[in-house]
């Protein structure tokens, strides 16, 4: 949905109280940005990812960090003409901004984005897209109703080699869309495939309160997340660990690895109908291993995630009519010299400020960005919880658990909120 001017500068200054900043294409209109006109961008949150996101184009305007000493090192890396900000709002209210990248933990992912939505902004967003799932449809909602360009920092779907596959996913998706292995498919995500889970994100089951360090502001770190007294141990590298904040190695990298497997099953527009589990009792406040899940669709495919690495020699994708292993190995015979003959699968927009430009979606966006983000969220609360789950994916619901439904949006610490202005 794209929005007019006039709508969004009407609603924009219903939700600001009278203040607007406009970006500058909503005040030009469609196309105003020429090729020659470099974009901005600003970036929230700058530890060691954060630094990361200098690399991508744009020319860099403005650094947030609730941490003195990480926006002090992020200053001295951008040089001179960059402007740094302790609180992510002042960023958004700035008229030159064009891209804000969100690179704070994943908990203040969704109020981060949906500021960033209604100021105008178009949003380069880290992986996972939201820690919960109802975070997720608010996001959606937001950049829908601001008509802004999204993208999750994700890109396995679309380029770079697919982990222990030596390759893209093009020719993945190539044997896929043209169904040389049959239908309905598993796929086996595991150490066995290529695939690492990374475990030693976990959390500390016993963190003594310690004193809280001059230049974090620790209650502006927590935000919307629960009060626990300060460790080191929940913040910055290793906040993965605990759910209040992530999700441990499923946080980490089930969007890196699940995503290209949802496009691969051309599941973009819809989510699993079951979840099966078989983890240890978690900790409610650390995040934990946990052994097996799986995701089932209403068509019979599956993913499997393999926390142990049970099965050695286990297929990347099995169907019906064929089997797939990382390199390219599969039981097809003549598999090269078909992929040669069959067509490529359908273009995408993988340019981030090509779709900006041009106001089009993005090949990862919010919408199948939520999707990808939802299996994530999906296997997390079935580990939460200890037990399988029924989940209907047009409501987006679990069906019969009343207790898992409380977990697809978790109350937020006052004074945040999914509905602020």
């Amino acid at each position: 949905m794209k929005i007019s001017r006039r709508k969004f500068i009407k609603t924009g200054l219903a939700a600001t109280g009278g203040l607007l900043i406009i970006p500058r294409h909503v005040l030009g209109g469609q196309g105003y940005l020429a090729p020659s006109d470099e974009l901005t961008k600003a970036i929230i949150g700058v530890g060691g990812m954060g630094k990361a996101h200098f690399q991508y184009p744009g020319r860099l305007v403005a650094v947030c960090d609730v941490d003195r000493k990480h926006l002090q090192e992020a200053l001295e890396l951008a040089g001179p003409g960059v402007k740094g900000y302790h609180d992510f709002r002042e960023v958004l209210a700035r008229g030159d901004v064009d891209i804000v990248h969100i690179v704070t933990p994943p908990h203040w992912h969704a109020l981060i984005a949906i500021a960033a939505a209604r100021a105008g902004k178009d949003i380069w967003c880290e992986k996972p897209m939201t820690r919960t799932i109802g975070e997720g449809q608010k996001v959606v909602e937001a950049v829908k109703r601001a008509g802004c360009i999204f993208r999750i920092n994700t890109w396995f779907r679309f380029e770079d080699t697919f982990y222990g596959f030596g390759t893209t996913v093009k020719p993945i998706k190539k044997i896929v869309d043209n169904r040389l292995l049959g239908w309905p498919l598993r796929v086996t995500l595991s150490g066995a495939t290529g695939f690492d889970w990374k475990f030693y994100w976990q959390g500390k089951t016993y963190l003594p309160p310690e004193p809280m360090p001059e230049e974090l502001d620790y209650d502006f770190w927590l935000g919307p997340a629960p009060f626990k007294p300060y460790h080191h141990h929940r913040v910055h590298q290793t906040f993965r660990g605990y759910w209040d904040y992530d999700g441990g190695g499923l946080g980490d990298m089930g969007m890196h690895y699940m995503d290209p497997v949802q496009y691969l099953l051309e599941k973009d527009n819809t989510s699993p109908v079951e979840i099966e589990v078989d983890a240890p009792q978690q900790h409610p406040d650390a995040c934990g291993r946990w052994r097996k899940i799986v995701l089932r669709y209403a068509d019979g495919c599956e993913i499997i995630l393999d926390g142990e690495n049970q099965r050695r020699n286990v297929p990347f994708i099995a169907g019906p009519e064929g089997q797939l292993f990382p390199g390219l190995r599969s039981n097809i015979s003549g598999l090269t010299e078909k992929l040669k003959k069959l067509p490529d699968p359908a273009p995408q927009l993988t340019d981030f400020h090509q779709a900006v430009r041009e106001r089009r979606p993005f090949a990862l966006n919010e919408e199948n960005g939520h999707r990808s983000c939802t299996l994530v969220n999906l296997a997390k609360i079935a580990v939460r919880l200890g037990r399988n789950l029924r989940f209907d994916p047009e409501k987006q619901i679990f069906i019969g658990d009343e207790e898992a439904n409380r977990l697809i949006t978790e109350p937020m610490r006052a004074p945040w909120n999914l509905f602020m202005a």
